[in-house]
């Protein structure tokens, strides 16, 4: 294709909406006239879908549950007066928590303000405030250190105690779980509970709740007198709360603008809402993905920002795309394994990582580029490199060669570009994934609010858990023997299982050692022989 004809075919299909600060340009994802005319139909479908969904229509009827993030950031849409009054009541509380905070009105006994914060969380609970702290937070103006548990892994907690050190005593604990009982958060608020503790702390007198009413965390921080409890509804599910306290709570407490980010996010939503194609940002990423998949998953969307502050998208993004799309059957109970793996990586760090796979290598994925244009007033952005050329230059420069690149070779690609990065146009490019997310889903005829995946391995792990008591069980009454006999003498027909949790024990010294237990050749418990370089 001559560049002329590109030129043109640019105009006719990229869609501008000033009103939101947001420029999609789907002209290189094969969105022909014939492609258009035959998803009009299935469009109008998807339109009416989530015009049910905002009206608060059953979206899992395994669970009887709405979906209604949207309602967050535009509480007026809510189906009742009463929760419309809830969620605005919260969204209040969360402002005022922060003002407080930052005033020195509420504070920690040991201290004569609140220094730091430990967010913990998994899943949305934490990615959500972990975006914002490193989209928006800017660590000369911060009102507080932000720190997060994201994970069960006691050598990552570690790191953290170790960067809060002394700092604990006044460390504001926000503890995030929708239902309350989610373990890896469990997990983290007892390793941060024991510390504070060893230091004389009271944990609940620094403690914040962020969960249903009358689950089991709201109830123990209702018990034991935490500072503040804030709701999680059942509609919004983790990878869509970060517009709920949630994400509002950290980010406010950070100093940043969360009535721009509610802002900007309704703002995408009222936009998205419009049924032309043409000019709905969200129905052409939806098209997008529909026209690169054959509206059957399988390729990978790559995610590429070309600024530092927005690394951590492409993993926000994996949660919110394959948590939603990632299904084994249809609406109709067909079978259709739908899926569209995400990665990513900030821009141009991609050149040096992976480009060239994307380039020569396999095409099955597309390209969405993310651009912000404006590079600020600092030296560093004002700085010429050369003559003529910033460092920003450069970094323009390489996403506008990269995706020639792969344009050469016939790589589909999206390009979205901001003026800016702040907390508006961070609130209107989360507001518009998620509604591509239910457009594409409704496209494709799958529940993109449920993920039976996910709680069937939360089972197994539940299972292998309660082998793990049994095991030890019997090696407190006397048992030995091999991974073999142990798992014969339990009736356990899971050998490989039963080794593998002899193997975890005996590492951290809680059987007597690895070799008692399990009879093999290698033993990795041992330190491993080192090779002597001359």
């Amino acid at each position: 294709m001559s560049t002329a004809t590109r030129w043109q075919q640019y105009r006719a299909q990229v869609c501008e909406c000033p009103r939101l600060g947001l420029r999609i340009d789907a002209s290189r994802m094969g969105l022909d006239p014939a492609f258009r005319a035959r998803m009009q139909a299935p469009m109008m479908r998807a339109f009416a879908d989530m015009e049910a969904l905002e009206r608060g229509a059953i979206a899992n009827p395994d669970e009887n549950r709405r979906v209604g993030h949207y309602w967050l950031r535009a509480p007026w849409l809510a189906p009742t007066a009463a929760l419309t009054r809830a969620i605005e009541a919260a969204t209040q509380r969360v402002a005022e928590i922060a003002a407080e905070i930052h005033a020195g009105l509420l504070k920690p006994p040991a201290a004569e303000r609140f220094s730091d914060l430990l967010v913990i969380g998994i899943g949305g609970s934490a990615l959500g405030p972990q975006l914002l702290a490193r989209a928006l937070g800017d660590v000369r103006s911060d009102r507080v250190c932000v720190h997060f548990f994201d994970n069960t892994d006691p050598a990552g907690m570690d790191r953290v105690l170790a960067a809060l050190g002394e700092r604990i005593d006044r460390t504001l604990f926000v503890v995030i779980s929708k239902s309350g009982s989610t373990a890896e958060t469990r997990n983290g608020m007892q390793v941060v509970r024991a510390a504070a503790q060893d230091r004389g702390l009271d944990f609940a007198r620094q403690g914040v709740a962020i969960t249903e009413q009358a689950s089991a965390l709201d109830r123990m921080a209702e018990q034991e007198g935490w500072l503040a409890r804030l709701p999680m509804w059942d509609f919004v599910g983790g990878r869509t709360s970060i517009t709920s306290a949630a994400g509002l709570l950290p980010a406010a407490l950070l100093g940043i603008d969360t009535g721009d980010l509610l802002a900007g996010a309704a703002a995408c939503d009222e936009a998205t809402r419009r049924r032309d194609v043409a000019h709905n940002p969200a129905a052409l990423l939806a098209l997008g993905w529909y026209r690169a998949t054959d509206g059957h998953g399988g390729h990978d969307m790559v995610i590429l920002p070309y600024r530092d502050c927005l690394a951590l998208f492409p993993r926000y993004l994996q949660q919110l795309v394959m948590e939603s799309l990632g299904k084994a059957k249809d609406l109709d109970g067909r079978t259709v394994a739908q899926g569209i793996a995400v990665y990513g990586n900030k821009g141009s760090t991609d050149k040096h990582a992976f480009v060239q796979q994307l380039r020569d290598g396999a095409a099955g994925f597309f390209v969405t580029f993310i651009e912000s244009l404006e590079d600020g007033a600092s030296p560093a952005a004002q700085l010429a490199i050369e003559d003529g050329v910033t460092s920003g230059d450069y970094l323009r420069g390489f996403l506008l060669g990269t995706r020639k690149a792969l344009t050469e070779r016939q790589r589909k690609s999206l390009l979205i570009t901001l003026p800016r990065i702040d907390a508006w146009t961070l609130g209107v490019l989360i507001a518009l994934f998620e509604r591509a997310v239910g457009l594409y889903a409704s496209l494709t005829r799958i529940n993109a609010y449920h993920q039976p995946g996910v709680e069937a391995g939360k089972l197994a792990a539940a299972a292998v858990l309660a082998l793990q008591a049994r095991v030890l069980e019997h090696l407190r009454a006397g048992g030995t023997g091999s991974a073999e006999t142990i798992a014969a003498a339990l009736e356990e027909p899971d050998v490989e299982t039963v080794f593998h949790l002899l193997e975890g024990l005996a590492a951290n010294g809680r059987v007597l050692s690895k070799e008692d237990y399990i009879s093999l050749d290698t033993d990795f418990i041992r330190a491993p022989e080192r090779v002597q370089h001359e």
